[in-house]
């Protein structure tokens, strides 16, 4: 059955029901779809826009599981259509005109098992991208088996062997110009990790790399599958890094494509040894140019193209807004990445992002002692957590493995993944449960990721063999056969394997958690892998030999093309014109576009982000995490790529990636130096084109050897080599081959990191040091706007110089030698001197370019040879003197707010200010893109008239309080689904001196937890159920129609010796429960979408209002740096009189991100007792979780301690 729900004109929810809905349950759905009318008819009039029929969304999936919460168990489905939409996503919707009861019916059965006759024929029809060896192979597999192969099978054995599952290029064979090649890719990288094992514990043998990394304190439960106290104890950690590229999903449905890229890498950390934990993420994105305004000459010079599927703006910001919405709800902060467009045409070659690169990387952690999986044995249980199975991704590892454009397009959009970042969260919480145990009972782990579960559980099954039951899987789609429900790509599941008696444990906590669990069969030593169904016929039943042990090694010929680009022409007088081109390309422009959607503060261990400055502009060097909350030792991750240099010379531009990397890395205090830090090598490469693959083999043996020299590492990466797009008038563009290099290391004290914003002191120097034997301009950012590469490139300096200027700088680090650094990057050296100064409000630079040995001023300033630029004391430079360290004295800061140069008798003065406003204008028209009611412009308005202002309470010493207390006062923190804040929150309660109390929704619906020894009650962030149906719906839902929940709640408001707090999500939960003023019902404050219609994370100022708030007592008047990370954060008080108890400094947006009514920040219950606060107070507690923070004091925490202290000491008094 099928109801029509209208919520405005053209909008309409669309049920899927099994029984017909009572008036109970129609008036539930009302308040769940926020008050909306009924239809009474089988059909409703007009063209709408919705989901395919055959998909069910993410967004169905959490609203019927929302419903099911709050007792309507007869909803299969929800969609959500749009009437009268002008533009949709072909690839993810569809139109209905007039749509009736057979909106969703899908009138097909699933295939049965098929078996080959022709497996050529079947490739070819299937676009399983075998090879004509591979074919071969399986027909004599099929030939030694005495049977025909089945579909699973063969689809099977094309996922599991393609060139993404099985890097055949890098495992393969070269012959070079008629010459045999010594050694492959992949033994080239590996070379790295045999010769330079310092700190390695595991390369290229799991999901992820592992590094060694310091002791820390663990905060965690005792219990998992029961509310239990937070407790602390030791552990000592290795850390992971890890890079994947999602290039051709992001290409065809940019959305979905970063996203799942994005989810993906974050499921391969947790499937590192027997499971470790993912910490943070960055991202890395490359397209041809976006054509954002008419101005940019070099944009207007590229040959006209039909773009395949989305043109490179849409790809742009629909796929960082993917892998934004992805971290985001998951409650992973990105705290890093970059961004590249480019194409060029020259003597009829071709090149450009339109097979378009989405990097997703990210860093981590586990206990050093389980970095390694465990042998698995007969009758160990094989496990599956996570989402139903649908017919998405269907031949994703294949598909990404050729050519974009060469295959049908039902094949390629078949291939694309759909995510669902929630369901993933409540995997990695029964997964963080088991790696947080004292002996974690997981024994092996691997992520569903290329091929779906058969890939997964195949690796898993590898070293023995073993039986999987295909009837236990679960299914979303009834239409699915078997080979799809093996096969398919859905999302956010993990398999693993775990001892029969321990599978009743594991259960037990994914109740909990609300993650689906399925033992889905059984290891056999037998070297076999099964695949049962109901059929008597297994769809797969191959020895693991057959299956992935034989497969042909590819042999790969080429010989080497020389490509000429020329130099341009340029003249001296038009340097302010190329300057403002330079500013606006997208490589060089800012990024706020990119960092303002995405979450940089979550779990409350970010200890350095992209943004910088008392005006936040996203110009750090780098990211940091804390490993813990006490011991400043941390985990720093930087990128590096030079792509376009490598067209000229792939060799040294392979090396600059290294150097861009390391130029990046080397402003933190790095335990142990240059030495400790391990890279990751991801290759984007247009493979089997001529001359490519000798392109290739170069880089690859550069990294290598510049690697070894350096004394570091590559022990993770991964391959993508089919970066080319073929369109269909014959046209074929050539992705520049491309090598991103992703840097880690283990930070021996963060607070010590050294930030690029120019500190105003004259007695400090800035200095230049280039780490290459001279000036690059060839592929710079400059030749870019001049629609050239260039022909010639400068190499490095010699391994051992670099090394040593790095050990120099480092010592001069953690000596306070250095107080600002900034890498020589893209825009060059004046771009790089530009945004020293752009995070500051006041000053500038004076500098001289005398000692340059150069006459060519553009070539100085707009060079991009890898480099760094710090202001330095005089002790520092002595050092640097002192150990031979060639470098450049440019000058000091001034009061003036300009950029002085002199040269050759010849001075400019660059106004900063302009300049700063042009390098922020393409930032804006990009956000233009995905931002509403004009608010992008606002931001592009005020962003420079918001500097971050404090005033910090009298009484504040900045020490961390002495606990002292009469009582034990117990508190809770309260969690739904997709909750992804409530540790930072809970620890802020234990060290103002609480007994915490982890507590789930389902504790409370089960009736495990009272609540009744609880005096605090806190309700942190996140994103219950995905924000479906709006923020804290379908938790309020949770409390609001389930009985125990319900009287737990209500019994703990009516004692008086209570406090409650909620911050972001637990805020709208407390509007949506209308728990701060109960007798206002209908006219209780509630909260909207933010007025730009996106999620806004920003680093503001708010300013404490004078209120009865018993939290805030004592910090009226204050102005505090906090952060906020929301989408719907918007205060509206339905014109009633609030209790306003802390405003945003600023009315205008961004500062205020949200358009509050009164700017209100936060309002507190009439009697202060319980506080609702959108900002994260709980992220913001020490100086480092600050994006800035007065550098005149010395704090060991920030004063958002108090709160929680005040609480302590009411609750010690009341209680």
């Amino acid at each position: 059955m099928i109801s029509f729900f209208k919520k405005s004109p053209n909008y309409y929810f669309v049920v899927e029901h099994n029984e017909i809905l009572s008036s109970k349950n129609l008036k539930v759905l009302n308040w769940l779809f926020g008050d909306t009318e009924l239809i009474r008819s089988k059909l409703i009039k007009g063209i709408f826009i919705g989901p395919r029929k055959e998909m069910t969304t993410p967004w169905s999936t959490n609203a019927v599981e929302i419903i099911k919460n709050v007792g309507i168990e007869c909803i299969q489905r929800v969609e959500i259509l749009i009437k009268d939409k002008d533009e949709y996503d072909v690839m993810t919707e569809s139109k209905y005109i007039d749509p009736n009861e057979n909106i969703f019916r899908v009138s097909s059965k699933p295939d049965k098992i098929i078996f080959i006759d022709s497996i050529e024929d079947y490739n070819h029809k299937e676009g399983l991208a075998l090879s004509d060896d591979e074919i071969k192979y399986l027909d004599q597999v099929s030939i030694k088996l005495g049977r025909k192969l089945t579909d699973s099978e063969v689809f099977g054995f094309s996922q599991v062997n393609s060139e993404h599952c099985r890097h055949k290029i890098f495992n393969g064979e070269f012959h070079l110009d008629g010459q045999k090649m010594e050694s492959t890719l992949f033994e080239m990288i590996k070379l790295t990790s045999k010769k330079n094992k310092k700190n390695l514990i595991s390369a290229y043998k799991d999901n992820v790399a592992f590094i060694t990394g310091p002791e820390i304190e663990l905060f965690t439960t005792n219990k998992k599958d029961s509310p239990d106290y937070y407790e602390i104890r030791k552990i000592k950690t290795s850390i992971s890094l890890k890079a994947e590229t999602h290039n051709f999903p992001t290409t065809v449905e940019p959305f979905s494509g970063a996203a799942t890229g994005s989810g993906g890498e974050i499921r391969d950390r947790m499937a590192g040894g027997q499971a470790s934990l993912p910490l943070a993420g960055s991202a890395v994105y490359m397209t041809s140019y976006p054509r954002t305004s008419k101005s940019k000459k070099w944009e207007d010079a590229q040959i006209k193209k039909s773009w395949l599927y989305q043109n490179p703006k849409d790809i742009l910001v629909k796929a960082s807004n993917g892998a934004s919405d992805y971290g985001n709800k998951f409650g992973q902060p990105l705290i890093n990445g970059s961004l590249l467009t480019f194409e060029h045409s020259e003597n009829d070659h071709n090149v450009g992002y339109d097979k378009v690169i989405m990097l997703a990387g990210g860093i981590g952690f586990g206990k050093e002692k389980e970095t390694k999986k465990k042998k698995i044995s007969d009758g160990d249980y094989i496990v599956v957590l996570g989402g139903d199975n649908y017919r998405i991704g269907m031949g994703g590892g294949a598909v990404s493995s050729v050519n974009t454009g060469e295959f049908k397009n039902k094949i390629e959009l078949n291939a694309v993944q759909r995510s669902n970042p929630e369901m993933q969260k409540r995997v990695a919480n029964v997964i963080r449960a088991m790696a947080e145990e004292v002996t974690n009972p997981i024994l092996s782990i691997h992520d569903h990721g290329a091929g779906g579960h058969l890939n997964c559980l195949s690796e898993l099954l590898e070293e023995t063999g073993g039986e999987i039951n295909v009837n236990n899987l679960p299914v979303g789609d009834p239409t699915l056969s078997e080979k799809e429900i093996i096969g398919n790509e859905s999302q956010e599941r993990m398999g693993l394997v775990i001892k029969k008696e321990d599978f009743y444990k594991l259960k037990k906590i994914a109740e909990r958690e609300r993650a689906p669990i399925y033992h889905v069969g059984t290891v056999k030593e037998n070297k076999k892998l099964i695949f049962k169904g109901k059929e008597k016929v297994n769809p797969i039943e191959l020895g693991l030999d057959d299956f992935f042990g034989s497969s042909p090694k590819t042999l790969i010929k080429d010989s080497t093309i020389t490509k000429d680009y020329k130099n341009p022409k340029y003249h001296q007088n038009l340097l302010i014109k190329y300057l403002e081109n330079v500013l606006s390309l997208e490589s060089v422009s800012c990024k706020d576009w990119l960092t303002n959607k995405v979450d940089r503060c979550v779990t409350g261990r970010v200890a350095l982000q992209q943004s910088v400055g008392e005006i936040q502009l996203p110009l750090n060097n780098l990211g940091i995490m804390a490993l813990d909350f006490s011991s400043n030792k941390g985990i720093a991750t930087t990128v590096g790529f030079s792509p376009v240099v490598s067209l000229a010379d792939e060799k040294v531009g392979a090396k600059y990636s290294i150097l861009k990397a390391l130029t990046n890395i080397i402003w933190a205090p790095i335990k142990d130096g240059l030495s400790n830090i391990s890279l990751s090598a991801n290759w984007m490469w247009p493979a089997n084109n001529p001359g490519e693959n000798t392109r290739l083999y170069n880089a690859v043996k550069s990294v290598s050897e510049f690697s070894i020299d350096l004394g570091v590492n590559v022990p993770t990466g991964k391959d993508s080599l089919s970066m080319t797009q073929k369109y269909s008038d014959g046209l074929k563009v050539l992705s520049p081959g491309t090598v991103i290099i992703s840097a880690v290391s283990e930070v021996s004290d963060f607070r010590k990191v050294i930030k690029p914003n120019i500190r105003s002191d004259q007695d400090l120097e800035l200095i230049y040091i280039n780490f290459c034997q001279d000036l690059n301009l060839t592929g710079s950012a400059f030749y870019q706007t001049l629609s050239s590469i260039g022909d010639s490139v400068y190499n490095t300096k010699s391994a051992q110089d670099i090394r040593q200027i790095f050990k120099v700088i480092q010592e001069l680090i953690i000596s306070n030698n250095i107080f600002s650094g900034h890498d020589i990057s893209s825009g060059g050296l004046i771009t790089s001197l530009l945004e020293m100064n752009f995070p500051n409000t006041k000053g500038g630079l004076s500098i001289d370019l005398d000692q340059f040995e150069e006459e060519d001023l553009l070539k100085i300033l707009f060079n991009e040879s890898p480099g760094i630029l710090f202001q330095i004391n005089k002790s520092g430079k002595d050092k640097l003197i002192n150990n031979k360290i060639e470098f450049i004295c440019l000058g000091n800061s001034i009061e003036e707010r300009k950029l002085k140069i002199k040269f050759k008798n010849k001075s400019l003065n660059l106004d900063i200010d302009h300049f700063r406003d042009s390098w922020f204008k393409n930032s804006y028209l990009l956000d233009c893109e995905q931002t509403s009611n004009s608010k992008s412009f606002e931001r592009y308005c005020n962003y420079k008239n918001q500097p971050l202002k404090f005033k910090f309470p009298k009484n504040f010493s900045g020490k961390i309080p002495e606990i002292k207390f009469k009582k034990n006062i117990k508190a809770a923190v309260i969690r739904e689904k997709g909750i992804n804040s409530e540790r930072e929150m809970a620890y802020m309660l234990y060290i103002s001196g609480f007994d915490v109390k982890d507590v789930h929704m389902t504790d409370l619906v089960s009736g495990r937890e009272s609540l009744d020894d609880i005096n605090m009650l806190v309700f942190p962030g996140g994103f219950s159920n995905s924000d479906v149906l709006g923020s804290a719906k379908g938790w309020a839902g949770a409390f609001k129609y389930n009985e125990r929940a319900k009287k737990t709640i209500e019994e703990f408001y009516k004692r008086e010796n209570t406090l409650s707090l909620g911050v972001c999500n637990g805020c709208q939960l407390m509007m949506e429960l209308d728990l701060i003023y109960p007798d206002k019902k209908e006219n209780h404050p509630k909260m909207e979408h933010n007025d730009s219609n996106k999620f806004e994370c920003v680093f503001s100022s708010i300013d404490i209002q004078k209120s009865n708030s018993i939290m805030l007592k004592g910090l009226e008047g204050s102005t505090l740096g906090i952060w906020s990370a929301h989408g719907e954060g918007k205060f509206n008080f339905n014109n009633e009189n609030i209790n306003i108890a802390a405003k945003f400094h600023y009315n205008d947006y961004p500062a205020n991100p949200n358009g509050s009514d009164h700017s209100a920040a936060a309002i507190c219950s009439d009697d202060g007792r319980h506080l609702a606060i959108m900002p994260h107070l709980e992220r913001s507690i020490f100086p480092w979780n600050w994006a800035h923070y007065p550098s005149e004091r010395n704090d060991k925490i920030s004063p958002w301690i108090l709160p929680f202290y005040n609480a302590r000491k009411w609750l010690d008094e009341n209680a």
